[in-house]
């Protein structure tokens, strides 16, 4: 399937990465009016908001009306099929490197953000000085999300990981080993043995906290919040709902894992002018 005769914009996806998600992008149903619109160029304005984090009225005109692109993000992360795309590419880029389709470790942390002056839920994170909103997320040893839940930052970070503990334990049957930092102590570990039956294993710091030390598997973690710099919509909290700050995050990973699958033909270098 083609898209609409346009310049493209760097976000979007090619004929090869369109091939790998197509059939799980929801047709056209039984009931309701005949698409209108490409669902490929719906997936793009997606992929363009969450590159650029332009607000919803000031999606480039090329692509469908912003009405519709919201309609659809609105739908497709309260009917599933955001995680569905995310969780097959996720299974087909570990394969690619070598593992198993599903993890059997995984790395837990947390992320305080600001959030705008739109309305919704926050609070006040006493540790990192910031009022806004805190995710929590679980990933596995490549740095790919397995699980993300965001809260308002007052939410304690092992409160915070019994929540994404239960949403992802269903779907995780191997999983069984998990590190974190001393933040995830105490009674979070029988909590997770006894609901889960994971292991987690805190990693300490054993210099200065001032100082930076690669720590083990920790690392992992904070590279997958340093990819998220890479998508200005994730550089604070601008939605109303935690439910769609959560959808964002998990197009910003199809991104990502969508590069890593079929990567895009390099640019050609400008020309110095003479």
């Amino acid at each position: 399937m083609n898209t609409p005769s346009r310049q493209p914009y760097p976000s979007d996806i090619t004929d090869q990465q369109w091939d790998l998600i197509a059939l799980l992008v929801p047709g056209q149903a039984d009931l309701g009016c005949p698409i209108t619109y490409e669902r490929r160029e719906i997936v793009n304005a997606l992929l363009y908001g969450a590159r650029t984090g332009c607000q919803w009225r000031d999606l480039p005109h090329d692509f469908p009306p912003w009405p519709t692109v919201y309609y659809y993000f609105q739908h497709w992360s309260a009917d599933g099929t955001l995680d569905a795309i995310h969780s097959a590419l996720r299974a087909q880029v570990r394969v690619a490197a070598g593992h198993a389709a599903q993890p059997s470790a995984g790395i837990l942390d947390s992320q305080t953000v600001k959030i705008t002056d739109q309305a919704g839920p926050r609070g006040y994170d006493g540790g990192k000085h910031i009022r806004g909103r805190k995710r929590h997320l679980l990933v596995d040893t490549l740095g790919l999300l397995l699980g993300v839940v965001v809260t308002t930052a007052n939410v304690s970070d092992a409160a915070g990981a019994r929540q994404v503990a239960l949403l992802t334990k269903p779907r995780f049957d191997r999983l069984r080993h998990v590190w974190a930092d001393s933040a995830y102590g105490g009674t979070l570990i029988g909590w997770l043995a006894t609901w889960c039956g994971w292991t987690l294993e805190i990693v300490t710091h054993l210099v200065a906290v001032h100082r930076f030390v690669v720590r083990k598997r920790r690392w992992v973690v904070e590279r997958t919040f340093g990819w998220w710099n890479h998508y200005r919509r994730l550089s604070k909290d601008y939605e109303a709902q935690p439910f769609h700050s959560e959808a964002w995050i998990l197009l910003a990973m199809t991104s990502l894992m969508l590069t890593r699958r079929a990567p895009p033909p390099k640019r050609k270098p400008r020309k110095k002018p003479s």
